[in-house]
């Protein structure tokens, strides 16, 4: 059973990453983003106040600069040529200094300086200097968008985490279905079904489960009853009541990886209106499904969407894009949406989830994580789909 990503794939990885550095006319570059960094290197870490970068000089040899408190973690961890560390506590001498005087040393003074950011950004209370104040560089070029657009199409090995990501989301969801009912609260409900499912997983997986991210999980996100209309509600701390429409999601992070289930339910019964609603959300994504093709823009399958709620006169009842790509994050580009003319290709992974919603009756939507293929689309994620089977009895 996978359970990570082979180091081979991540020296793969690196050596793509330099080639495009090459193409764009880049000398040597600094990244930021901890995402980015821990695709390329193995190295998964909390961003806090204290800056970490990867470094590439332009002799090719990779640098990771950490706080002395994450040394031991980096180098039993990461991937690169040499770990380099700086003192930041007690504090008497700003991080960034330390990363002048690093880069000054490994030869980015006059030179191509690639980054994806122009400076650290934490929002755990980081504050310093810009890159650009850092040293006298040739010229600084923005390389933000080259992992993303190398992260969009998923390795075999990324796919089956991903795989595996739904396995246990959808019994997080089960759980969650199978413990709704009249009266009960919302949180009590999420915490209990999470905590099974986490439980479940562990024991399944064994020791060399590394989350990387959020264990199982299922929850209503706020989404009960009418505050469902709401497609980003917070939790209210409801209890549950006959009727009630309930917006769902569930996943489980795999190395990091993650995938994506969301469900319409109801609680008992559905009435008319909540039925009707239903059809249309639901035909919405097989609207969806049938434009995911490999070789056409990602616009295309929105337009389909879009032209598919005008005909049927529910256009004011939309609030978002049909969906968004999907692997480290749960929300990564490309995404399904009129002015994204991306052109699909086999390896993408996708979220679907065109959704309805209808003030003073509820939300409608569902999520399914989806795979391009060569010839169409693979539905990663297998939770029933129809109305009959998501009344909560």
């Amino acid at each position: 059973m996978l359970l990570s990503i082979p180091e081979s794939e991540v020296y793969e990885r690196q050596k793509v990453f330099n080639d495009r550095l090459n193409e764009n006319g880049v000398d040597a570059v600094v990244l930021f983003s901890p995402v980015d960094i821990f695709y390329l290197t193995n190295f998964f870490f909390s961003p806090t106040e204290r800056p970490i970068a990867l470094i590439v000089d332009p002799n090719g040899k990779s640098y990771l600069f950490v706080p002395y408190l994450e040394v031991d973690h980096a180098e039993e961890h990461a991937l690169v040529d040499k770990v380099s560390s700086y003192p930041e506590y007690p504090g008497i001498k700003h991080p960034m200094e330390y990363l002048k005087q690093l880069l000054k040393d490994i030869g980015f003074e006059n030179k191509q300086v690639g980054f994806d950011s122009p400076g650290y950004g934490s929002p755990a209370g980081y504050r310093g200097p810009k890159i650009d104040r850092l040293i006298n560089a040739k010229s600084f070029i923005s390389v933000q968008d080259i992992v993303p657009e190398m992260r969009a199409i998923k390795s075999q090995n990324e796919i089956e985490l991903i795989k595996e990501s739904c396995r246990w989301g959808n019994l997080a969801h089960r759980l969650l279905q199978k413990y709704s009912a009249v009266g009960i609260s919302e949180l009590e409900i999420e915490n209990k079904a999470s905590a099974e499912a986490t439980m479940a997983m562990i024991e399944t997986l064994g020791k060399d489960y590394k989350p990387h991210g959020e264990t199982a999980f299922a929850l209503f996100r706020g989404q009960v009853g009418k505050v469902s209309a709401f497609p980003h509600s917070v939790s209210q701390n409801a209890h549950l009541k006959k009727g009630d429409n309930l917006v769902t999601a569930s996943s489980a992070a795999i190395w990091g990886y993650r995938s994506e289930l969301e469900r319409t339910m109801f609680v008992n019964e559905a009435n008319k209106d909540q039925r009707k609603y239903f059809e249309y959300m639901y035909q919405s994504q097989e609207v969806a499904f049938d434009h995911i093709k490999p070789g056409n823009p990602l616009s295309s399958v929105e337009r389909a969407v879009q032209d598919y709620y005008k005909e049927n006169n529910i256009e004011h009842l939309t609030r978002h894009h049909t969906g968004h790509a999907i692997g480290l994050l749960f929300h990564e580009s490309p995404f399904f949406d009129l002015g994204d003319e991306t052109i699909m290709q086999p390896g993408m992974v996708f979220t679907v989830e065109p959704g309805i919603y209808v003030p003073e009756v509820g939300g409608f939507r569902h999520s399914d994580t989806i795979l391009v293929t060569e010839d169409g689309m693979e539905m990663l994620t297998y939770y029933p789909r129809d109305i009959d089977s998501l009344i909560c009895t």
